[in-house]
């Protein structure tokens, strides 16, 4: 069972004071819950918000749809595994966050240069939108 106050996640029936590494591993893998971060490393996330200005769907593939995002200082290709839910068609002039700061990584050939945020679970993918008109290449916080 998990307990959260003002975003501080706490395993309760675990002792305070002496659980050991690789129960806390365990029951947070029972409870599905990533390790903390210390704010340091959330600092390294370079958060923004995107225009998507083009979409096609990635050939051969069901999921992954091209997207040419506008950062406000620069463009660039991001592939993204949403096909399933989304229609490029749908995607366009849509305002998206996305994590810039992520390696490279080629998918079917093509080169990612970031990852868009999304909510998931098992029967839907949910995009992470600003809920008011802000410029792209603005900070998330």
């Amino acid at each position: 069972m998990v307990a959260r106050a003002h975003g501080v996640r706490e395993v309760v029936g675990s002792s305070p004071t002496s659980p050991t590494k690789k129960q806390n591993l365990f029951t947070l893998s029972l409870i599905n819950i990533k390790l903390m971060i210390t704010y340091e490393d959330f600092k390294k996330l370079d958060l923004r918000v995107a225009k998507i200005i083009e979409a096609e769907r990635v050939e051969n593939s069901e999921k992954l749809i091209k997207l040419q995002i506008d950062l406000g200082d620069e463009k660039r290709q991001i592939i993204a595994g949403i096909g399933k839910f989304y229609s490029p068609e749908d995607l366009i002039n849509k305002k998206i966050v996305v994590l810039c700061n992520l390696e490279p990584r080629t998918l079917m050939g093509l080169e990612s240069n970031g990852m868009l945020l999304a909510a998931s679970n098992k029967n839907q993918i949910s995009l992470l939108i600003p809920d008011q008109d802000i410029a792209s290449g603005s900070l998330v916080k």
